[in-house]
């Protein structure tokens, strides 16, 4: 199945409000999916027969920048019996200012790798998962300030006495 076909089905399936847009020119091709429907999304591509993306082989969460005021999410899907990849983007504007986290929906209800993905997101991005079935820090200390990762981080000077170079 070509990209198109495969953007055609989502279409067909969700309507045409659930692609926010599309990116051809790299290296991969990427679906630009409405954050809302992520999960939908992805458990439509994994069921359906046509298209079978069995594997969710990475997961990143994604500071866009403090100037963008924007976080996003990009998966790598494979299908292993198609030999296909495939990438999904998911993206919504988040105002530092009021604090918190940006949120959204879990896919660790379709891909039971996305729970040790989304962690990792949590932890070193500071995406909030909703629907996680156990969101909490995987790489680093729970008494750990902050998210290293995010591009407005500044590193502690100290933890826990100990001088961080």
């Amino acid at each position: 199945m070509s990209f198109g076909e495969i953007k055609q089905l989502l279409i067909d399936k969700f309507g045409a409000d659930v692609i926010e847009g599309d990116e051809t020119s790299g290296l991969q091709p990427a679906l630009l999916i409405a954050p809302d429907k992520i999960t939908e999304v992805c458990l439509e591509l994994r069921k359906n027969p046509k298209t079978y993306f069995d594997f969710l082989a990475c997961l990143s969460g994604v500071d866009y920048g403090v100037e963008a005021g924007c976080f996003g999410v990009v998966y790598h899907l494979t299908s292993m019996p198609y030999q296909l990849q495939l990438t999904l983007k998911i993206s919504r504007p988040f105002d530092r200012a009021e604090g918190g986290e940006p949120v959204f929906k879990s896919v660790s209800s379709v891909y039971r790798t996305a729970d040790w993905h989304e962690r990792e997101a949590y932890d070193l991005v500071g995406i909030f998962f909703e629907g996680h079935p156990d969101l909490r820090r995987i790489l680093l200390p729970d008494d750990w300030e902050g998210y290293p990762l995010r591009r407005d981080y500044k590193n502690a000077e100290y933890y826990k006495g100990i001088k961080i170079d």
